[in-house]
């Protein structure tokens, strides 16, 4: 192995990095992923000259608890593609085409992820290849023969929701393919961090995808602590834990009585309705903001929290617990539910690993990898939460799954709140470490959140490469439709539930 070991919430120097030709970069890439490993992320950034482009990668191994960084870097217009040979980074090349202007040779499925105009030197690579610079505007995928339809859905919905086109190859009611183009909500948030940190940072942190705010911030906190050498103190990491398990809680509930709606199975879908607002006002007890923002700064957090809040937080919370599973509990005990769940939008292991799904969706289908036991950082470096899995991949274990990570989190919290630490000051945050890399690990409610940064000689971000779980598991909603009924496709849909603009950066 010839990437350089960088560890979960540190940063290293850059020169640490060799940059190594491409074949040993290649070779190296491949033979992580066949051991095993995981694709965290793969980017690019400016190169040493004008023509070059340096490739960063950044692979997890979930079984050794480690994680690693490699570089090189190439000159001209393209690159060889490595998608062929390994699935998961099929994303990531035509991202790099898009911003980069490189094209990857031999990719299977070139063209636009996003399509919009917020870098420079990807208007040249769209004009050659011919791709319009609209969102959807590509040609999709067709599917010919007797009988064989095409179904469009979206952009626009019908109601509140961010847009995101569908498109349906089907022959009947059972869908032979589905296409899934993105990008409407794209508001260049990476190119924005560029020359920071500033005010705007942690702003743009917590808006980055809506539903995850503690889960962004807890990332790029992490990563200004760490170019900066700042330790938080126990008391801090507590706290930004227990607003990162709501977190999860409100979306799981959520999406569980979402879930129920979508088979017509009114009771949990009413009661999980009211339930998650009731821990997302727990969120706004703990910081006056039910998504949490304002909880966390680099450093530590916004706001601490007193004995008499503590002791409300602690009797609110048995009252929801009961009523969760309560709610909840229904929906294992209804046949009709079940039999809509089970054997729906299957997803095998073989799957999952070949496109490197994350998060519930991916230990739904039996991978053991959850980064609060895998990759820990702060407080789970010593509370750990066990993890949840399951092995038949189809609605019924994406949604089990959340069932049994609602009761887990419930548990983690009460446990903290009984021996949360004393109160200590907050470090303050320095400047941060000239030419260095940092990377930042965490599980979100959704899944693996990868933040990586590249500071200049002065300190400043030069790059600044996010990685949301949505953008690894897309591919997984798309293969989870085929050969399923159309009608399927809500089901399938909410038991992913994907960020759009969390995809859209």
């Amino acid at each position: 192995m010839k990437f350089t070991p960088i560890a979960n919430g540190y940063s290293i120097p850059l020169d640490s990095v060799p940059a190594l030709g491409w074949p040993d970069f290649a070779a190296c890439l491949a033979d992580g992923v066949r051991r095993g490993q995981r694709v965290s992320a793969y980017f690019g950034a400016a190169g040493a000259r004008p023509d070059s482009t340096k490739l960063y990668a950044i692979l997890a191994d979930d079984e050794a608890n480690q994680t690693f960084a490699g570089l090189t870097e190439v000159e001209g217009g393209s690159f060889p593609s490595l998608t062929g040979e390994i699935t998961q980074l099929h994303l990531f090349e035509r991202e790099i085409a898009e911003q980069f202007g490189l094209v990857p040779v031999g990719h299977p499925w070139l063209k636009p992820v996003r399509s919009v105009r917020s870098w420079t030197k990807r208007d040249a690579w769209q004009r050659k290849a011919g791709e319009p610079l609209v969102p959807g505007g590509c040609d999709f995928f067709k599917v010919e023969g007797d009988e064989v339809h095409e179904v469009a859905v979206g952009p626009v919905h019908a109601g509140v929701i961010e847009p995101g086109h569908f498109r349906f190859q089907c022959h009947g009611e059972e869908v032979y393919h589905l296409e899934i183009a993105l990008g409407y909500q794209h508001r260049g948030i990476e190119a924005a961090l560029l020359g920071g940190p500033d005010r705007r940072s942690l702003h743009y942190m917590e808006t980055l995808a809506g539903d995850t705010t503690i889960g962004h911030a807890t990332s790029y906190c992490q990563i200004a602590e760490a170019l900066a050498k700042c330790q938080k103190t126990a008391r801090a990491q507590v706290i930004r834990a227990i607003g990162l398990e709501l977190e999860r809680l409100a979306n799981h509930i959520g999406d569980l009585g979402a879930l129920a709606g979508d088979v017509g199975y009114l009771p949990t879908s009413s009661f999980c309705g009211r339930i998650r607002g009731d821990y997302l006002n727990l969120t706004a007890l703990l910081c006056g903001n039910r998504f949490g923002r304002g909880l966390l700064r680099p450093g530590g957090v916004g706001f601490d929290v007193d004995e008499a809040r503590v002791a409300e937080f602690r009797r609110r919370l048995a009252i929801f617990k009961k009523e969760t599973y309560n709610a909840i509990g229904l929906l294992w005990e209804n046949q009709s539910v079940m039999a809509r769940f089970e054997d729906t939008g299957r997803i095998s292991k073989a799957i999952a690993l070949e496109l490197g799904l994350v998060g519930p969706a991916a230990r739904a289908s039996g991978l053991a990898c959850d980064a609060r036991c895998t990759q820990p950082s702060g407080i789970f470096r010593f509370a750990q939460i066990p993890m949840s899995v399951q092995d038949s991949g189809d609605v019924f274990a994406r949604a089990f799954v959340r069932w049994l990570e609602i009761q887990k989190s419930i548990d983690f919290i009460q446990e903290q709140l009984a021996v949360i630490p004393a109160a200590m000051p907050q470090p303050l945050l320095g400047p941060l470490a000239p030419d260095s890399l940092a990377l930042s690990i965490n599980e979100g409610w959704r899944g693996e959140i990868c933040h990586v940064a590249i500071t200049d000689s002065n300190g400043r971000l030069a790059r600044y490469k996010v990685v949301d779980p949505s953008f690894h598991n897309w591919a997984g909603l798309a293969y989870a439709l085929r050969n399923q009924e159309i009608s399927d496709f809500p089901l399938c849909n909410k038991s992913f539930n994907l960020s759009y603009c969390g995809h859209d950066l």
